[in-house]
């Protein structure tokens, strides 16, 4: 018995799923006349080839369902109308009895959808009206926006930009009735990254967010005040390349041009800050679902969350107001929405403080940098060439059966060397850079570390040599290295000297045997050395490293610590968001876990020991800090009322109204934490005395429980104190302790205590008292190192 299937079910879900299993029709009783009825019920009138339906015909199911359209083969295939006992209505292409093409779906309750479709499932371009009258119309992907698209409530707030999995992600525009408008970055349905919010009165924040909070520094306008250029408002804020690299996260920022209409508006609670204190309103954040009211409220910022999957976010309204004197603009810090720390400045010193910094910059880059051939198109040529020879290498080397490494494996002349001309050869494909020789050092060497740091070979050529590519980053130091980071965050690529190629080939036996032999070394984690040659005679040498911010938190604060006092510190209008500061500038002590505390200076001995046998000075330790919103504002900060609806910590603006509590350590579970291996995390989780010597993880409020390891996770306590002049000052920091998250590793390793760097510490040392230098004989700088670590930094607890 030949059977017809019916592909859709009375009730099925067209969007969601494939619609479902069919009735069967016994062709063997069909007759040849336009209209048939068959045993179970179903009727048939239209046209037939052989025993099937083919051509135009009308189909009846016994549970009430009609199709009429186009068959082919017994199968419906073209135009056609599809009815559903239950009101559905579908318009349009099919084939292969799926809803695929382009077609209009009108369910009972009010909706439609308008748009391309594949497979029963919306695909592709498409408009869909909500019963709540909500609006949306861009790209679609399995079901779900995403892709570019608009989406227009029905309280009047309308967001255009990217999606992704059903919530904004990407670059967007979202703007509310009330005429408040946030042009940046979002991430799940949540502003994440750099961003402009303009105010309905004319003022304006400038700043990042993390996770809907305003995280990091930024710049506030008030109302009336005149705008700078787009490009010295960027370098204002540490973006030294003005726009692109704000643009490469957010999307077009359009200021200039524009004018502000002055208003006389005071004030508010939200926008003050004084060194007594700090007030909020009492705004607060909330979940409704489809079928609750949603009107708008400039004094809350409520996320309202549909059927559909979108969120809703209503304006920062009143946060915003025009001050007495407009000739001040207001840098301000936050952390998880709260503002901890703000400088008052003349309108005019942002400009000219951008400028300034602008020169400096081009001209110390100008200066130090020894890779000035690669810029612009030669540079992403230099990337393309990168990717394209570690692709090549961990191809070549991966296959091969593991083995202990040997002593050839160590050396200059141990390498793999590969012509990639442009056309293509034998063994490298064509490609859009310029003809290059790729040299890959020590390739079984690297190849055990990458698997001894339990880093899976594909994800590692992926995470590189993926579609997306890599980003270029600004040289930190005086070195004028080039620097990339991979798309995912895990890698830092960067550029090396030839000094510092031999030394790294030189020390390479040693620090294979010392990685080995401890797991929780905090010596930088190197994955391979290579070597770009272009037209004969430019090399470039390159090795790639773990990022030890590869972390899901925001990294407020970073620091390049050495121990040594001349010369470290950092003139403070230079300091920006992304800013390495040194010694000088650290104002913190840190009180960690006594166990924690012992175990990190135990290895800190042990890589010290490690870097004085190979003659190694220079080397630092890289410090990052994610700090926590005080806790001490619990008081400040809570509402006169409690609603009883699901609340989360975001109000106003992003600014937090529900503090979380403080870092808490709890016994290690590894089923509730992520142990997947990461380019910078190092052995076992470690112990806590104040849990009884237990392996533990952290948990922290907002994001979760993570793994405490050496240099990974590690929570503290940040302690600082204010002087007199800092608190009569222009800048105010409102707090002297903080709950913070470590990040921590020794990095810059490669600098050897030769002849060259001898001449230097002799004739520092006339200038300057000798033991402030950097440059001192390997186990002074080693002694110099741990005793700044534990006196400066991580002082032992009364």
């Amino acid at each position: 018995m030949t059977c017809l299937r019916n592909l859709i079910d009375e009730d099925s879900e067209i969007n969601a799923k494939p619609i479902g299993p069919v009735s069967c029709i016994d062709v063997e009783n069909v007759e040849r006349p336009n209209k048939k009825v068959f045993s179970n019920g179903d009727l048939y009138v239209g046209d037939f080839k052989d025993v099937l339906p083919h051509g135009k015909g009308k189909y009846t199911w016994s549970n009430g369902m009609v199709y009429e359209g186009d068959w082919e083969a017994g199968k419906m295939t073209g135009k056609g109308l599809l009815l559903w006992p239950s009101g559905e209505r579908y318009n349009g292409d099919i084939s292969g009895g799926y809803l695929h093409g382009f077609g209009t779906l009108t369910s009972p309750d009010g909706s439609m959808y308008e748009g391309q479709w594949r497979m029963n499932i919306q695909h592709g371009f498409g408009r869909k009206k909500y019963s709540y009258s909500d609006v949306y119309e861009g790209e679609w992907k399995e079901g779900e926006h995403e892709g570019n698209g608009r989406y227009f409530w029905n309280n009047g707030n309308k967001y255009t930009g990217n999606w992704k999995r059903g919530k904004m992600h990407g670059r967007g525009v979202m703007e509310w009735v009330n005429g408040d408008k946030y042009n940046g970055c979002w991430l799940n349905g949540l502003r994440h990254g750099s961003g402009i919010y303009q105010y309905a009165d004319g003022g304006y924040y400038f700043g990042t967010w993390t996770r809907g909070l305003k995280d990091g520094k930024g710049v506030f306008y008030p109302a009336g005040s005149k705008r700078p250029s787009l490009k010295k408002f960027c370098i204002s804020l540490g973006y030294d390349n003005g726009p692109k690299s704000v643009l490469s996260q957010c999307s077009s920022l359009n200021l200039e041009g524009s004018t502000v209409k002055k208003r006389s508006v005071r004030r508010s609670v939200s926008e003050k800050i004084s060194v007594s204190g700090v007030l909020r309103s009492s705004g607060r954040i909330s979940h409704k679902s489809a079928e609750s009211s949603r009107h708008s409220d400039s004094s809350k910022e409520s996320m309202h969350h549909y059927s559909s999957g979108t969120f809703s976010f209503d304006s920062d309204g009143g946060q915003s107001e025009a001050q007495k004197s407009t000739a001040v603009v207001y840098e301000r810090e936050y952390m998880q929405g709260v503002m901890i720390k703000e400088r008052v400045r003349g309108y005019t010193e942002l400009p000219k403080k951008a400028e300034k910094k602008t020169k400096h910059h081009a001209k110390e880059t100008k200066k130090s940098s020894c890779f000035g051939i690669f810029k612009g198109k030669n540079s992403y040529h230099l990337m393309l060439n990168l990717q394209l020879g570690i692709r090549y290498t961990v191809g070549k080397i991966t296959p091969v059966p593991k083995r202990e490494v040997r002593t050839a494996d160590f050396g200059h002349r141990a390498r793999i060397t590969m012509f990639f001309p442009r056309r293509g050869s034998q063994f490298t494909p064509p490609h859009k850079s310029v003809d290059f020789c790729w040299k890959d050092y020590c390739p079984m060497v690297f190849r055990n570390l990458r698997e001894m740091f339990k880093l899976d070979a594909a994800e590692y050529m992926m995470s590189i040599c993926g579609d997306d590519g890599l980003t270029e980053i600004s040289s930190p130091g005086k070195s004028g290295s080039i620097f990339y980071l991979s798309l995912d965050d895990r890698f830092v690529i960067k550029t090396l000297k030839k000094s510092e190629l031999k030394v790294l080939l030189k020390m390479l036996p040693k620090y294979y045997n010392h990685v080995k032999e401890h797991e929780n070394t905090l010596i930088t984690k190197f994955f391979g050395l290579h070597q770009i040659t272009v037209h004969g005679k430019r090399k470039v040498r390159f090795v790639v490293m773990g990022n030890m911010f590869c972390t899901e938190l925001r990294i407020h604060r970073r620091y390049d610590l050495k121990g040594s006092t001349h010369g470290r510190c950092t003139d403070k209008d230079k300091i920006h968001e992304n800013s390495i500061l040194k010694d000088l500038d650290l104002s913190y002590e840190f009180q960690m876990d006594k166990s924690l505390q012992k175990f990190f200076f135990h290895q800190i001995a042990l890589d010290c020991n490690f870097l004085k046998s190979q003659h190694i000075i220079d080397y630092s330790l890289l410090l990052g800090l994610h700090f926590r919103a005080p806790e001490q504002l619990n008081g400040l900060l809570k509402p006169p009322m409690m609603p009883n609806t699901e609340s989360s910590p975001a109000g106003q603006d992003g600014e937090v109204l529900f503090p979380s509590k403080g870092l808490l350590l709890v016994a290690h579970e590894p089923s509730s934490v992520s142990t997947d291996p990461g380019p910078h995390i190092r052995g076992r989780p470690l112990r806590a005395f104040s849990l009884g010597d237990k392996e533990v993880d952290v948990l922290v409020p907002g994001t979760g429980r993570l793994q405490v390891q050496l240099g990974v996770n590690m929570p503290a306590q940040a302690n600082q104190k204010l002087s007199r002049d800092e608190a009569d000052s222009a800048e105010v920091e409102l707090f002297e302790v903080y709950d913070v998250v470590i990040y921590m590793g020794i990095i810059d390793i490669l600098q050897e205590y030769n002849a060259k760097k001898k001449a230097e510490h002799a004739c520092k040392s006339v200038k300057f008292d000798p033991l402030s230098i950097s440059v001192v004989e390997p186990e002074l700088y080693a002694q110099r190192f741990i005793n700044f670590l534990k006196q400066k930094v991580f002082p032992e607890q009364p």
